[in-house]
């Protein structure tokens, strides 16, 4: 069978095992909207929280980022699992033994301010959304390959998908997809890079392939050096970016994923504290997987793509080029007119522009594997995009139904008319999502990278303060996350939209790039809380006793 009968059949079993689950799992109250009812396993949590973090940025973008940066790339693998610990010692065993449903919920009534949980909302709305646009331009690019359509109707299958099982379904269903979705993306991920591994090293365990050695006796990272230096590239094992960028973008990729909303939710659904931490070990364990296999992926893709491409006749490329070239993510524009591709470092003369997010999806069929694996590889990108899609957009929903509407505008509602809202605004969030998708700010993990920036200036410190400063005040946290959440998105948007011919090192202030701005945003957002909240009234007492309550055990 070919590669599209192949993806309508595993795909097509993939979401209707979604849907299945969400129809079994239909969340009745609110409480298994928000949290799943409070009752998940710690190992069903753990892969459920693995699969809401492991984004499409994470399945597909980031092994093509490290495939085309090198040594650059490993900012986004060390950031984000680095990340992932802070959030699970640092963070969420206290959140959870708060017990409420959201972090603005948190915000508000440790600040004891109805103002600091509005900021939280629009701050949560506004990473979360920057962070969606990702997931949705991921789903379009699996669906413009793998099913042969246009990127924006891949972006609408997405939607239909998504809206049906997190609108239906809530956090009670969403957990259990996303337990499925671990296992699909997995298994995905892991299989072709078991596959290549032997090809090109004879080593079955990939992280080991990665540091072998190819069938002429050459190390793989020496050949691939070698291929750079030969094309006019950068050295793949040489850092280019400096110390100083490459420490702040490592720190707001940290810092920013211990703040992220979608993921700190996650640590409520399970019974208790001890169940939050034993469920966070799980989860680390369980992303790791991926996540020490992804730079062996990006040195087999790069060499693979190299030796296909570089210097080779285009009418004699493999199906495989064609196929993305319709998609319009590999451009080829024969310059000199020989009819042979150059793929070069020295942009005048490179002929070859391929987007960075194809790299693992088109990674099989470089290496010509069979195409059921291929068809397999698709399924996990788009389990990726909409585990990640789903939690998100549970969190708007929530944000906008639980904090805004039910603690704010009228905390009379019931139950049920609560449990409306939020599917409504699940809904609209859905459209909204779909719309960034279509019209996406950047590549996947670009896109991602900016969320976690803006995450990092505006919840972390709040959260941070919150539990483990007494003195941190309304006054303070406001003040702090609307002027680290400003800064942050004014410095972004300046440099990659209204300004970016001057995105570079020498106009940068201290050198830092949009990507690592976040963590100048959060020792701004740090700085502004301390000061405003030492000129400012005390906590009441209420506030120290529950500080104290959530710090330590019963």
């Amino acid at each position: 069978m070919d590669i599209q009968i192949w993806t309508y059949i595993i795909v097509g079993l993939t979401f209707a095992l979604y849907i299945g689950i969400a129809i079994i799992s239909r969340a009745g109250s609110t409480n298994e909207f928000y949290v799943a009812g409070g009752g998940v396993s710690p190992l069903a949590n753990g892969m459920a929280t693995a699969a809401d973090w492991m984004s499409a940025a994470s399945f597909i973008s980031m092994a093509g980022l490290i495939s085309f940066m090198g040594y650059d790339g490993a900012v986004y693998l060390m950031g984000w699992t680095g990340g992932y610990v802070l959030l699970a010692l640092l963070l969420a065993p206290y959140l959870r033994k708060f017990g409420k449903f959201t972090v603005p919920d948190f915000i508000g009534d440790r600040y004891y301010s109805e103002t600091a949980r509005f900021v939280a909302v629009i701050c949560a709305i506004f990473v979360s959304f920057t962070y969606v646009a990702g997931q949705m331009r991921g789903v379009g690019v699996v669906f413009s390959r793998f099913l042969e359509v246009d990127v924006n109707v891949g972006v609408l299958i997405g939607m239909v998908i998504v809206f049906f099982y997190a609108v239906l379904g809530g956090m009670k269903g969403i957990t259990y997809t996303q337990v499925a979705q671990y296992c699909v993306l997995i298994f995905a991920f892991m299989v072709p890079a078991i596959f290549i591994s032997i090809l090109m090293t004879g080593n079955p365990i990939p992280q080991l392939g990665f540091g072998g050695t190819l069938s002429d006796g050459t190390y793989l990272l020496d050949k691939l050096d070698g291929l750079h230096e030969e094309l006019g590239f950068a050295s793949y094992t040489i850092a280019k970016k400096s110390v100083t960028d490459i420490f702040f973008i490592t720190a707001a990729l940290m810092v920013g994923t211990a703040g992220l909303p979608h993921v700190i939710v996650r640590f409520f659904t399970v019974p208790s504290v001890k169940d939050a931490r034993i469920s966070g070990g799980y989860a680390l364990i369980l992303i790791a997987i991926l996540y020490t296999t992804a730079p062996a992926i990006s040195a087999f893709a790069r060499t693979n793509l190299i030796g296909t491409v570089s210097n080779k006749n285009y009418a004699d490329m493999p199906e495989w080029f064609g196929k993305w070239e319709q998609t319009g993510l590999i451009k080829f524009d024969d310059k000199n007119g020989d009819g042979k591709i150059q793929y070069v470092g020295d942009p005048v003369k490179n002929e070859l522009d391929i987007d960075r997010d194809i790299i693992v999806l088109a990674n099989p069929e470089i290496a010509k594997l069979p195409n059921w694996v291929i068809a397999l590889v698709a399924a996990g990108g788009l389990a990726a995009a909409l585990s990640t899609a789903a939690g998100l957009l549970l969190v708007i929903s929530t944000s906008v139904a639980h904090d805004f509407v039910k603690k704010q505008l009228r905390p009379d509602i019931t139950d049920k008319q609560e449990l409306l809202i939020a599917r409504i605004s699940a809904g609209g969030a859905v459209v909204v999502a779909g719309y960034f998708g279509i019209n996406p700010p950047g590549f996947v993990a670009q896109v991602v990278a900016f969320a976690f920036g803006l995450a990092a200036a505006s919840f972390f410190p709040a959260i941070v303060q919150g539990i483990f400063t007494k003195r941190a005040n309304k006054e303070g946290a406001i003040s702090g996350m609307i002027v680290g959440l400003l800064f942050t998105a004014f410095y972004i948007i300046y440099f990659k939209f209204v300004s970016p011919e001057l995105n570079t090192r020498e106009n940068w202030w201290f050198g830092i790039s949009p990507e690592g701005i976040g963590t100048l945003g959060m020792l701004i957002n740090f700085a502004v809380s301390y000061v405003v909240s030492m000129f400012t009234p005390k906590p009441p007492e209420e506030i120290a006793v529950m500080v104290d309550g959530i710090r330590h055990p019963n």
